[in-house]
This record gives structure tokens, sequence and C-alpha cells, in this order.
């Protein structure tokens, strides 16, 4: 018989509940990985850090930050972005970094040196750590590290021991789940449709132009010395 001050765990008795899942070794990467798999259908990449194959469903414009939030108008409202410390991944469809090339010679970019990063098949994206749902605590008990908080409102739990991460990659614009995530990418198809898939033509334009405005500033903002070197 159990003394009334000794603690009673989950392990202490075969009448617990078996979970929906089965608990991953990996604790919160497990969780997340889930989501992506189960939840969202995308495949993963083994190992760790967790990280996302593009060229499968997606490919990715990897620009500053600041070109990132101009694109933001260019893109349907469940379109995927996120943030990896101050650069914004951009979504867009499958295919799309192989027209890059192409698109920006066809834009007149193609001579100028832009910070503007595409990345297609046999790429690899870190997964962005899907957002806390609110009112939810970024750290769990020690009793609950292991736990998966139900979603909420297509929310995906709280990845434990990822959120607010330094450098870590996280949405701005998460995935929804059950949603078909290609009808909302940018794609080189939809110039001139007239329907409703957004243009790659104008988001890249968008993101060029800011990349080169942010290349000027930072030119602008070196000692003299230092400009007249990298001419």
């Amino acid at each position: 018989m159990l003394g009334a001050s000794q603690p009673v765990t989950a392990s202490s008795t075969p009448l617990v509940p078996l979970p929906r899942r089965p608990l991953d070794p990996a604790g919160s990467s497990g969780q997340v990985r889930r989501w992506y798999e189960n939840e969202l259908g995308w495949p993963t990449v083994p190992g760790e850090p967790l990280r996302l194959p593009v060229g499968v469903r997606w490919d990715v414009l990897d620009v500053p930050a600041e070109a990132g939030r101009a694109a933001l108008r260019r893109l349907a409202t469940g379109s995927p972005v996120a943030l990896h410390g101050d650069r914004t991944l951009l979504l867009v469809a499958a295919g799309s970094a192989e027209e890059l090339p192409g698109l920006l010679e066809w834009l007149e970019w193609g001579a100028l040196t832009l910070d503007l990063v595409a990345i297609g098949a046999g790429g690899l994206m870190e997964a962005p750590s899907p957002p806390v749902p609110h009112g939810e605590r970024a750290v769990p008990p020690a009793h609950e590290s292991h736990a998966a908080a139900p979603c909420e409102a297509g929310v995906p739990p709280a990845p434990w021991g990822r959120v607010g991460s330094q450098g870590a990659a996280v949405w701005l614009r998460p995935p929804e789940p059950g949603c078909e995530v290609e009808a909302s990418l940018p794609t080189l198809s939809a110039l001139g449709d007239g329907g409703g898939a957004p243009d790659l033509v104008r988001l890249v334009n968008t993101v060029a132009t800011q990349c080169h405005r942010v290349r000027l500033r930072r030119a602008c903002a070196q000692p003299p010395a230092m400009r007249a070197q990298g001419r």
C-alpha cells in the first residue's frame, strides 16, 4: 500500500491510457516531425536538426527580411512564409528555382548582384518551429516535457525546446493542416491567367527591387574608403 507522501507517476499503474501516437525519444523534435509528416503530409529528412527537402512540393526564395516584408502583399493569404534570423524564406511553386535566373534576366535584374537565393530540388530547409498557441507556455514543467499540447484553430502544438531558440527558423505564416499548399504558392504559370494563383513574376520583381535597395543602403552606410574598394 502506498504511503500518503509517496508520489504516483504514470508508470506506477497499468490503467493509464496510451497516447494517441507513440512517444518519440527525440521529444519536442519528434512532436514537430509528426506534425509535418502526419498533419501536413510533408516529407522530412532523418536526423537532427529537423529539415525539410526542397523541390518536392515547393521551392524556396531566401531573401533579406526587409525584402520579405515587402513581398507579403504579393502572396496569397495562405502562402507559407518563414523567418530564419535576418532572412525571410518564401515558399514558391516547385520548379521556380530553375526559372529564377532566366526570370531575373527578363526583368533586367540579371546584371546586378542581388542578395536573392533560390533553393530547389536537392536542397534542404530547416524545419521552422510552429508558433506557440496563444496562452500556451513556451517551456513546460518537467512532468510535461514529452506531452503533446492539442492543436487550436489549426495551430500545431508548441515545439518544446525550440521556441525562442537563438537563430531558429519560425513560421511567420504557418502552413495549415488539411490544406493543399500548392494552390497558394506563387507560380510562373499564373502570369496573366486572371485566376487566384499568386504571380511569381511580380513577386520576384518585388524582392529583387528590395534586395537592390538594401544593397545600396548598406553600401552608402560604409566608410568612403570601403566604398572605393568595392568599386
